[in-house]
């Protein structure tokens, strides 16, 4: 079956299977794909993992959403007395959920809710009245469910999921991982046997939901490394049992690998109903898959002393904001002073949000970053409601956009080669060190055009405007360095390689221009379209100083032909030479 094939024949259902003693799994199936979220994109279906441990207690470990709810309590109803459920464990919590646990709780009366402090608070707040049946639990905080069935619980959280929790039991030395070590693929084939063949889809997974917060999947795996398991129980996918080593290795690299990107980004987000955080992920997956590190930052949750120091230390940074009763959340509002405080203006910016009626939060961090002067690496984003598959294409190329402004912006302030005094006299080295904007000069003899790389241009004048401009003999001086004498000075635009069709030392009989697109100015020299800008120049004055004329010239007219580019620039590696 290919990649993006999408099965629609076969409708949903509940797998159930022994997985170890007193254990089932109970795998809710879709074929097709499951919702508008890049996770998912792959279309190859998904599971939904839920467990059941029927000791002298009976635990039911994570029930899925609501789309699965009537179809899985069928199916649940034939293993289980729903009367006789001690607990319900839960890894995460999340308004999809709500619905499924509703009907258990109503009709598992006895049942008592397992799940961590932050997703106690989170319930109790939707659902005051299951105070009395919740018990938050920390890492290391062990139920006994008898017959040798000990449950120890591991706290996991992560920048997505701040409730995360996982849990081990004993008896059967199985680790119920929840989002951990998980994949969005729907097969009959319930265990890991031909892992070597699930390769794509794991990374994928893992690309999508981990690799913006890999530093605290490192963290969570440190914790689960006690924990001799013999399988792996995920939310999603095959229960793992023939790759346990491969696949944490995997997950150990997979990590390491983002850390080792040479340009970073801090993603920083609120979501209210989680449109924003869907929009982020596909924000983030763009920036992945070209090679950017991603550290996700979920301001509901992050101190502001973590925040400024990932914003410090981050290339770019990309913030979003749901719009509350007219207004950003309280937590992205200090985030964003936080931002304006401590990241430098050479950083690249970029703003998204999700809105229902308005979208006042998302205009308000775009002018607060467009008065402050940062630079946006793409065009803002703004969702209305839940989003389109179609808007989260969008969303990744965003990221990907960004990604590429963030490396044509590094490239532009790294000098291209650091040179050892072993190499350069100092003197040279210091000379060397002033830069000067990168333009192509073109001069017209006859009907023959010619042009010259430089970067040894300046203002001289501003009323009337004027520039010098510094050009050698072997530069075909002799075509500018009479009063009357006209050129065009083109200011090329970082990232263009126009460059490569020119030399410092033009040569007569080239005709560098064939292979560019060009127009002609006013004065008959030659415009390039892919310059930043142009200037109409007439020389006005001329010195021969050492090796050099230096000439003074007007400037007629000018225009800008990009709006958004940086100016190219000449970096030396000595004062001796061009």
């Amino acid at each position: 079956m290919s990649a993006n094939t999408v099965i629609t024949s076969r409708p949903r259902d509940v797998q159930v299977a022994e997985i170890g003693k007193d254990t089932l799994v109970l795998r809710s199936r879709t074929w097709e794909r499951l919702k508008f979220e890049v996770e998912y994109s792959r279309q190859r279906g998904t599971t939904a993992n839920s467990y059941l441990i029927q000791a002298d207690k009976k635990a039911l470990i994570d029930p899925p959403g609501e789309s699965f709810t009537e179809i899985y309590l069928q199916q649940l109803a034939q293993y289980l007395d729903f009367a006789t459920l001690d607990y319900i464990v839960l890894g995460h919590v999340n308004p999809n959920r709500r619905t499924t646990l509703q009907v258990l709780l109503s009709q598992a009366t006895q049942a008592t809710l397992i799940c961590s402090r932050p997703a106690a608070n989170a319930i109790k707040t939707a659902f005051p009245e299951w105070q009395s049946r919740i018990q938050a639990v920390r890492s290391e905080d062990t139920l006994d469910l008898g017959q040798g069935h000990h449950l120890t619980f591991v706290s996991v959280p992560t920048p997505r999921w701040a409730d995360g929790l996982c849990t081990y039991d004993s008896a059967t030395k199985i680790l119920y991982t929840d989002k951990f070590f998980g994949a969005h693929i729907c097969e009959d084939t319930l265990f890991d046997e031909d892992w070597k063949s699930l390769d794509a889809e794991r990374h994928y997974y893992f690309d999508c939901l981990h690799a913006p917060q890999a530093k605290q999947v490192e963290v969570a795996l440190e914790k689960l490394s006690v924990f001799p398991a013999k399988s792996y129980a995920p939310a999603h996918g095959p229960v793992v049992r023939y790759s346990l080593s491969r696949f944490t290795f995997d997950y150990r690299q997979w990590c390491q690998g983002q850390k080792l990107q040479e340009l970073s980004v801090a993603l920083l987000y609120a979501s209210a109903y989680g449109n924003t955080a869907i929009v982020a992920s596909a924000i983030a997956q763009g920036l992945i898959e070209n090679g950017v590190n991603v550290q996700s930052i979920n301001c509901e949750l992050a101190e502001p002393a973590e925040i400024t120091r990932i914003v410090e230390a981050c290339d770019g940074f990309i913030i979003g904001s749901p719009t509350l009763g007219g207004h950003a959340p309280t937590q992205i509002q200090a985030a964003l002073g936080i931002v304006l405080a401590t990241a430098a203006k050479t950083k690249l910016a970029g703003v998204f949000g999700s809105f229902g009626w308005s979208g006042e939060a998302i205009d308000l961090l775009e002018s607060k970053f467009k008065d402050a002067n940062y630079r946006l690496g793409f065009e803002t984003i703004r969702v209305r409601f839940t989003p389109t598959d179609e808007i989260l294409q969008q969303c990744q190329e965003a990221g990907a956009i960004f990604a590429q402004n963030l490396k044509k912006t590094k490239k532009l302030r790294t000098a291209r080669q650091v040179v050892t005094e072993t190499h350069v006299d100092r003197t040279e080295q210091a000379v060397g060190r002033i830069i000067g904007s990168l333009c192509v000069l073109t001069t017209r003899d006859e009907e023959s055009h010619k042009g010259v790389l430089t970067s040894w241009v300046s203002q001289a004048t501003f009323n009337p405007p004027g520039i010098m401009i510094a050009v050698g003999d072997e530069q075909n001086a002799d075509l500018m360095c009479h009063p009357g004498d006209k050129f065009v000075l083109n200011i090329l635009k970082e990232g263009r390689n126009v460059r490569r069709y020119f030399s410092c030392n033009s040569v007569l009989g080239n005709n560098p221009f064939v292979n560019l697109s060009c127009q002609t100015a006013e004065n008959g020299c030659l415009i390039l379209t892919e310059a930043l800008s142009y200037l109409e120049c007439t020389v006005q004055n001329q010195m021969k100083c050492g090796d050099r004329w230096l000439i003074y010239a007007g400037i007629d007219k000018g225009e800008i032909l990009a709006t958004d580019g940086l100016t190219a620039l000449e970096h030396r590696k000595s004062g001796s030479y061009y």
